[in-house]
């Protein structure tokens, strides 16, 4: 996790992901659109009374509460790990010993999980994420899906993988055919290991 407002480098070469997501979308949704969440969060965090929070205390308190900062925020912490939920010839079935049992055990199957996640990404309306998270009252997984720069982070959550569905981050590659890009995502670029990394810290 970066500090605050810093953006994060890649953490492959922008023609890595290719054919899947290509290098023209990596710079765009990275240089432009994540660094324009960072100049406005870093701005915005100026007298909020939260500077001295970690960003995901920042996220929480801010919700509802400020909503500029709260979108700007939001939106960074998405996209740190939204990066590291990708890597080169991701995707696939092979998940971590213990995420695979809890998905099985939550969720009916990794078969059902993949269909309800492109799901919950292909019916999020407008602007917004898909999310696998753990919710912290019940214990167990969840599909869900959120708007704008939301996470089950301020709803009791925490977030395991997410999928952004902002245009931005598929238009160029597959204009307006968002489960084409959910598919390709979820089968090609997910990375696996990140997913599990977070889900045993959040279990620990």
């Amino acid at each position: 996790m970066t500090t605050k407002f810093t953006l994060p480098p890649l953490p492959y070469a922008y023609d890595a992901l290719g054919p899947y997501m290509s290098a023209e979308t990596l710079e765009f949704h990275h240089d432009k659109h994540h660094q324009a969440y960072v100049t406005n969060g870093e701005k915005l965090l100026e007298g909020s009374g939260l500077e001295i929070l970690e960003l995901e205390d920042i996220v929480k308190e801010s919700f509802g509460k400020n909503a500029g900062l709260f979108n700007n925020a939001g939106q960074h912490y998405n996209h740190v790990h939204f990066w590291n939920w990708m890597k080169p010839n991701g995707g696939g079935k092979s998940l971590p010993g213990k995420l695979a049992a809890k998905i099985d055990e939550d969720l009916g199957g990794f078969d059902k999980f993949r269909g309800d996640f492109i799901q919950a990404g292909t019916t999020q309306f407008g602007s917004g994420w898909a999310w696998l998270s753990l919710n912290h009252k019940t214990g167990k997984l969840e599909v869900t899906k959120t708007a704008n720069g939301e996470s089950p982070l301020v709803h009791g959550g925490k977030p395991l993988l997410g999928v952004d569905v902002w245009e931005h981050s598929y238009y160029i590659d597959y204009r307006n055919a968002r489960p084409k890009y959910l598919e390709a995502w979820f089968d090609n670029l997910v990375n696996w290991e990140h997913v599990g990394k977070l889900f045993e810290e959040a279990t620990a």
